[in-house]
């Protein structure tokens, strides 16, 4: 069957030269693709290399710094650690992301599994996290079991399955409206903490200019380098500070180093104790899984032509990468919390771009920044990460969940979705209007009543409990005390 595959592909791909447009060519790459699960994918005779592929890259690489680096951060802050331990850190991080799991699964073995990046939406409980007495090594370990248990057991996709366009809508619209607004006080506040607030307000206006002419030619998969370029020359030119001052190296890579008792985190092993603190959390991240994952799927299915199944990210597969990345992550020494990696698969679909090759140029700009030191400076200075973030994810969330909440009572359950997020968080958002939207409260009705017992209230309703339990005890619900005191 693998050889068929691969006969397949090179049989069907044909040179650019033969197409009146480019957008033709890669569409066509995608539909005549049959990547294969588990085992090898070799450039050249299952996919190409197109230089499009370093739009995703790019972004990846400076979401990944910027991601790693806040995540990294904030346990580092209530443990006292430096700002050097946690640029050593992220170096280590970028080395374990992109030579085990980056360039070896998602480019070489399994295609389908979407690159193993960082759970933003669990950041601000960090900080709780350590309060709470909790160990990097053992949330890691949690959320690694955890999420494989999930991914082999297809739970992820059968969750997807049961989320309608109008929850799965919502959703992009809530995560991307909160992403734009983030970004947009992020860099006023830099641009005000050295008197030039003008500055900020200059780079956006000329980022949306930008994306509006993008959008015009049909261009808008070049929105992350040029937004990036631009927003760093405008920002130079009027006199914003800007100096490199991470200098070429190589991380630590020793594993007793970073878990020893006087060096790396100082933290040692963690014992029974740090595991049972940290279990709520890792509850949570894994169940934030499932939306997140399902909105990236969604938007990739959205951003490809039709007939590219084949090459559509598997929730379940990613779900079993990113487990076995976080677990061997965090036994190594990393304080990364992995997810889908969203600022490499929302550009990839832009661009109409397969997952290998992607992730292959992502893997190696993740080497250079880590070795060479001096991208990661560009990669977090504030224009740069914040335009790059802008159009290259939020934006692009904000359309897709427009899209999918275009046709019939989809906007109730998209509507429900959004307060609902507003009041708790994305997970209870979520969670909430599932099990709304599958009784038939909310959204269409005639889709309800098709599905069984198991699907309208069973799976949707223990979903919901559940996490509502793990919220409680941790103390999510705005207003309301932590059942257990130990996390008030």
């Amino acid at each position: 069957m693998s050889q068929e595959h691969s006969q397949k592909y090179s049989t069907l791909s044909r040179p650019r030269s033969e197409f009146a447009t480019r957008e033709a060519y890669l569409e066509h790459e995608l539909q005549v693709m049959s990547p294969r699960r588990w085992r090898p994918n070799l450039p050249m005779r299952d996919y190409r290399f197109e230089w499009e592929d370093l739009v995703p890259g790019m972004a990846a690489t400076i979401g990944k710094i910027v991601m790693v680096a806040a995540v990294v951060g904030a346990f580092a802050a209530p443990l006292g650690l430096s700002s050097e331990f946690v640029i050593e850190n992220v170096r280590f991080e970028l080395l374990i992301a992109a030579v085990l799991f980056v360039i070896l699964i998602s480019g070489f073995l399994n295609p389908s599994a979407n690159l193993a990046g960082t759970h933003g939406p669990l950041l601000p409980l960090v900080p709780l996290i350590v309060a709470s007495g909790g160990h990097p090594m053992a949330l890691g370990l949690l959320i690694g079991g955890l999420g494989f248990i999930l991914g082999i057991t297809k739970g992820g996709s059968l969750l997807a399955k049961l989320t309608s366009n109008g929850v799965c809508g919502g959703l992009l619209l809530y995560l991307g409206f909160i992403g734009i607004t983030g970004q947009v006080q992020k860099l006023f506040t830099w641009a005000e903490s050295f008197d030039m607030g003008y500055l900020a307000f200059v780079v956006l206006i000329a980022t949306i200019l930008m994306y509006a002419w993008l959008e015009h030619i049909k261009k808008r998969w070049l929105a992350i380098p040029l937004g990036a370029g631009m927003a760093a020359i405008i920002a130079l030119a009027m006199g914003a500070p800007f100096e490199f001052s991470t200098s070429p190296g190589i991380p630590n890579m020793n594993p007793a180093y970073w878990w020893g008792e006087d060096t790396g985190w100082k933290l040692g092993l963690p014992d029974w104790s740090h595991f049972v603190a940290v279990l709520p959390f890792a509850v949570l991240a894994v169940s934030m899984w499932s939306p997140d994952f399902l909105g990236h799927q969604v938007f990739q299915k959205l951003s490809y032509p039709k007939n590219t199944k084949r090459v559509h990210m598997d929730i379940d597969d990613t779900m079993m990468t990113a487990s076995t990345r976080q677990a061997v992550g965090s036994l190594l020494g990393g304080g990364n919390i992995t997810s889908s990696w969203g600022t490499y698969i929302i550009p990839a679909s832009i661009a109409r771009r397969p997952i290998p090759a992607g992730a292959i140029v992502t893997g190696v700009l993740c080497i250079v920044a880590a070795f060479w030191g001096y991208p990661m400076d560009l990669a977090v200075w504030p224009p740069v990460l914040s335009v790059a973030l802008l159009v290259g994810v939020f934006l692009p969330l904000m359309e897709a969940g427009m899209q999918m909440t275009r046709e019939g009572k989809t906007a109730q359950s998209a509507a429900m979705v959004v307060i609902s997020s507003v009041l708790v968080n994305p997970v209870f958002g979520w969670s909430l209007t599932l099990l709304l939207d599958n009784l038939g409260l909310v959204g269409c009705k005639d889709r309800a009543e098709k599905l069984g017992k198991a699907g309208r209230w069973i799976i949707p309703g223990i979903a919901f409990v559940v996490l509502c339990i793990v919220m409680a005890i941790i103390g999510m619900f705005p207003g309301v005390p932590a059942l257990v005191d130990t996390f008030n």
